[in-house]
């Protein structure tokens, strides 16, 4: 899920701030914490229904978040002052990959036909890493119709090294060859 230009500049603002704070690894707790409970459908169906009065929506989320730390119960009570609640929908991803990308990190996920060790989830993001630059932490889904070999979703980016993308990328070059004239 991406985060809509309100949302990120919110994000951003709060990211700036807990870091200026030095508050940076307890907001992104509080923050996931955040995204768990809004995560939970009956959390969601009353946060975000217009119907439910908006003390009532504001108090459980101020609450929670200010146990978490003063300054994200300071932010959530200024999204719901400016009925902006609904950046609390993507806070939680966006908040993540803007901390990944101030490591210098960048998540991705790789698609195998059969789990991956952790040896060969870890040597494959040391290379990724070396080719991007950058920290890479990986979580293997298995998709059996792969067949084989493995597909990396990452920064954007597909790298299909999967034996079906491979049949694929050779059916394409024989059905564009050219044939010689007999």
């Amino acid at each position: 899920m991406s985060a809509d230009p309100v949302s990120a500049r919110y994000t951003e603002a709060l990211y700036e701030l807990a870091a200026e704070k030095g508050a940076l690894e307890d907001v992104r707790r509080g923050v996931e914490r955040i995204a768990a409970e809004v995560s939970d459908p009956s959390v969601a169906q009353r946060l975000f229904d217009a119907r439910v009065p908006g003390r009532a929506r504001r108090g459980r989320m101020v609450e929670l978040a200010r146990a978490q730390h003063p300054l994200l119960g300071s932010f959530v009570a200024l999204l719901f002052d400016k009925r902006r609640e609904e950046v609390l929908r993507t806070l939680g991803p966006a908040f993540r990959r803007r901390w990944l990308s101030g490591r210098g990190a960048v998540e991705g996920r790789v698609e195998s036909a059969r789990a991956l060790s952790t040896g060969e989830i870890a040597r494959l993001a040391a290379a990724l890493g070396a080719r991007l630059q950058r920290e890479v932490l990986l979580a293997n889904t298995i998709e059996p119709e792969l067949v084989g070999g493995v597909r990396v979703l990452i920064a954007n980016r597909l790298i299909d090294h999967s034996v079906r993308g491979r049949l694929g990328g050779l059916r394409r070059r024989l059905s564009e060859a050219r044939l010689p004239h007999a």
